[in-house]
């Protein structure tokens, strides 16, 4: 199963260039897409769920002419969009009844085993006489999930899950998410790193409707092994630095300002050499389109 993206471009009436000839081959498994706040990653999860038309480009799943076809995409197709609006009086169980006959299952006894049986997948099955507004962000989460499962879809989107969960209900996501990945094509779609090198195999970077960077996260790494230095300096000398140096991310630790730059060789005062890791892949490649300290 691979999903195919070629030469997607989106201009708003506004003149914002959203999407700019994005080209991405996405297998089965969970491929996660990285980007800052208005890189264009939610236009391009819109898009390939069929929400909204693309200017030009093509889209298309095993065959399927996505942009064509909708109808079809939409009926393998589980969606859980950055903003997931609840009706907070309706318990977990109605709602997700109503959305699998929205879905086609239309027997009565079939949606009540479906329900039950993603209820317990996303392990809310106790909670399914609550209603929804009770929900904590992670439950909520979980069942976003759920109604995206509903239809047993062959792609899943989810976009920015798990913004605002506390530890322990991202890791339950982490592990939710990644069983999914075994059988079917999942996009992550976020801006937040650990998310992508925790969970996917692929990945790409867009910035500015530009696609940066496409591949598997330990080689983003790899390539940037022995480019990685680092150095605690006086928050007043951070303009000194990044006139000299190219300054990929900075961190404020016991008031002082961890630097870490990207080099070729080895660079004086004092800077030490470390490993990379996959934020410094990811700043390294907004740092082509934006200033990454300002993020």
């Amino acid at each position: 199963m691979e999903l195919l993206i070629q030469n997607l471009s989106k201009t708003y009436s506004n003149g914002v260039k959203a999407l700019n000839d994005i080209s991405l081959t996405i297998p089965q498994g969970m491929f996660g897409l990285l980007g800052p706040n208005g890189a264009g990653k939610s236009t391009l999860m819109r898009t390939i769920a069929t929400l909204q038309d693309a200017d030009t480009g093509n889209i298309f799943l095993d065959g399927l002419d996505v942009l064509k076809d909708k109808q079809q995409l939409r009926e393998k197709l589980g969606y859980l969009p950055q903003d997931f609006g609840l009706y907070p009086r309706i318990s977990a169980e109605v709602m997700l009844d109503h959305i699998a006959q929205m879905k086609g299952v239309i027997h009565r006894s079939e949606r009540k085993d479906l329900v039950a049986s993603l209820l317990q997948k996303v392990n809310l099955f106790k909670d399914r006489k609550k209603a929804l507004g009770t929900f904590s962000g992670g439950m909520r989460q979980r069942f976003g999930i759920a109604q995206a499962l509903a239809g047993n879809p062959s792609l899943i989107i989810v976009d920015e899950p798990t913004a605002g969960l506390d530890p322990s209900e991202r890791n339950r996501f982490y592990n939710l998410l990644s069983e999914l990945g075994e059988n079917t094509i999942v996009i992550l779609s976020t801006h937040i790193v650990e998310d992508v090198s925790t969970l996917c195999s692929n990945m790409a970077i867009i910035c500015q409707g530009e696609l940066l960077m496409q591949g598997k996260p330990s080689d983003g790494v790899m390539d940037l092994e022995g480019m990685i230095y680092q150095k605690s300096i006086d928050k007043s000398a951070l303009d000194e630095y990044r006139g000299q140096y190219n300054l990929i991310s900075t961190q404020l630790k016991e008031g002082k300002l961890n630097l870490r730059i990207i080099s070729e060789v080895s660079p004086l005062n004092d800077f030490e050499g470390v490993p990379a890791n996959l934020e410094d892949v990811y700043f390294s490649h907004i740092a082509q389109k934006m200033d990454p300290i300002t993020l």
